[in-house]
């Protein structure tokens, strides 16, 4: 384990954007509980420490919302003892294996035919759209582990910024955490010491110009025009939280009340 960033929260040698979401404030004057909530990139390079460090968080679940090829690059998460591991994949924010294949190993020309013009930033905002609409099967199932006995929990994906950004944000929302503190939230993924390192299979110069680093930006920052794109899909297309929450994610009322009590002070 490195440095402590800031007070109690580790910067961990293999595991990136880990941090608890813990004391995030509610729009009724309650604050998100520490401890019991989670979010990191993915476990598959923790090294001893950083599972020892995991290991005494008390996590009962691990999401992890990756798909087959994240975990073919990447390897599975480490297996820490007694937490169960949940795979829910979620739509690939970049669409898939083949995209992210080209992001690694594609020249500047075709970086630029599908990048360049703000078609990185298109594609971004669309996957987060997508996922809003297209994975309410599997946010469903998130909140109602979380309700009954999930928790503590760590979600995560490969980066830990669009997928397991957007199912914490879903989850925030069901709390009723305030709009402003979920994009805080959602923003500390662009710390330094937080963001995911970006591969090239080249380790020449040109692999790392700053056009091509340009061009890969909107893959691999946190933007508050994509979280944006998300809740106006949930306004657009359910009119509002409450009913994307009853009627998107099938949460009764009770249930949303569970999940507060589990999860607020």
């Amino acid at each position: 384990m490195t440095q402590q960033v800031p007070s109690t929260e580790p910067e961990l040698a293999g595991v990136r954007n880990f941090r608890d979401v813990g004391g995030l404030p509610t729009v009724d004057g309650r604050r998100v509980r520490r401890g019991v909530l989670f979010r990191s990139g993915h476990l598959a390079h923790a090294t001893e420490e950083d599972a020892a460090f995991l290991g005494s968080l008390g996590l009962r679940t691990i999401f992890d919302f990756r798909n087959a090829a994240d975990k073919k690059l990447e390897g599975p998460d480490i297996e820490l003892p007694g937490v169960r591991n949940v795979n829910l994949p979620l739509s690939d924010p970049a669409d898939g294996a083949e995209f992210w294949r080209m992001v690694r190993d594609g020249d500047l020309e075709q970086l630029r035919a599908v990048l360049a013009d703000g078609k990185g930033v298109n594609r971004m905002i669309a996957s987060y759209r997508a996922i809003i609409t297209e994975r309410t099967r599997e946010h469903s199932q998130v909140l109602h582990a979380l309700a009954e006995d999930s928790v503590p929990a760590l979600m995560h994906c490969a980066a830990g910024k669009d997928r397991a950004g957007l199912s914490i944000a879903v989850t925030l929302l069901a709390l009723g955490v305030e709009q402003d503190a979920i994009v805080a939230d959602y923003l500390e993924s662009n710390a330094p010491h937080r963001r995911y390192k970006v591969r090239r299979s080249s380790t020449s110069a040109s692999a790392y110009s700053p056009e091509v680093m340009e061009l890969l930006a909107p893959l691999f920052d946190a933007r508050v025009e994509y979280l944006m794109a998300a809740l106006e899909t949930i306004e657009e297309t359910w009119g509002g939280v409450d009913p994307y929450l009853e009627r998107g994610l099938r949460l009764a009322p009770e249930t949303r009340e569970r999940l507060r009590e589990r999860l607020l002070d």
